[in-house]
């Protein structure tokens, strides 16, 4: 990360990242403490989390609470105890937790619809709302809500996560106007097809990497990274004015 920008503004500054033990979460954890912020996070792989808070430089502050998002009691309770450990509110906050399963048509039910809406979309709003507080004393915060670049490109087999997902540009607009006179922004960033070891495991065939690589202008992989940088700089003094924006990193796909 040494080649890439450091903000002065994120030293010290306290991060909410969920979904943050794996992933594209933890890609956005890792860069957010190299950049000298105070990172929160919560996830449910316990394992996983451990591990990352272990390859972390000494010194670094970096706190994770293990809760479902789905149960909003719950995540309020996880927020508190993160404000605790790390002595004060928050000045930034990562939606990044969702789930991407794929699914037919037919074999949704109103059950599996309410619980991709909770996994993926619901959270984003409660979390807004408990750091809303945290951010209107501090006098600004930057809120980040991931989507996808999925329904943009009307993929199929997902129609509940692709609905979710497409939900985040109306919660961020909708925040972006009723806390911008807070100097609170709220931005979206749409990933592509980020290389996880998820995506390795589950969907990686020699078909999808040719459909990928063909249908991006750029073809290279696209990697945790390559979000978390983005994010880096929605979160900074440096993006101060930039809100109820759209940005995509997916090499060009859409």
């Amino acid at each position: 990360m040494s080649n890439f920008a450091i903000y002065p503004s994120l030293a010290g500054r306290r991060v909410l990242v969920t979904g943050g033990a794996s992933g594209i979460g933890a890609g956005i954890v890792e860069h957010f403490v190299a950049q000298g912020s105070h990172v929160g996070f919560l996830d449910l792989d316990e394992a996983a989390a451990a591990a990352l808070i272990a390859r972390q430089p000494e010194g670094a502050v970096v706190k994770f609470v293990r809760v479902d998002l789905r149960d909003i009691a719950a995540l309020r309770a996880a927020i508190e105890t993160l404000r605790g450990a790390l002595g004060g509110g928050f000045d930034v906050l990562v939606n990044n937790a969702a789930r991407d399963d794929r699914h037919s048509i037919d074999e949704v039910t109103p059950e599996y619809w309410d619980d991709r809406m909770n996994t993926n979309l619901r959270h984003q709003f409660f979390c807004a709302q408990a750091v809303k507080p945290d951010m209107i004393a501090a006098g600004g915060g930057s809120i980040i809500n991931m989507s996808s670049n999925s329904f943009l490109l009307a993929t199929g087999n997902m129609p509940a996560y692709t609905a979710a997902k497409s939900a985040v540009i109306g919660l961020t607009r909708g925040l972006a106007r009723d806390l911008g006179p807070h100097h609170i922004r709220a931005n979206i960033v749409y990933p592509g097809w980020i290389i996880t070891q998820r995506q390795l495991d589950l969907w990686m065939t020699p078909e999808a990497e040719a459909k990928r690589a063909a249908g991006q202008c750029i073809p290279d992989r696209l990697y945790e990274a390559d979000v978390a940088r983005m994010v880096l700089w929605l979160a900074a003094d440096d993006s101060r004015l930039v809100t109820a924006r759209e940005f995509i990193v997916d090499g060009g796909w859409f």
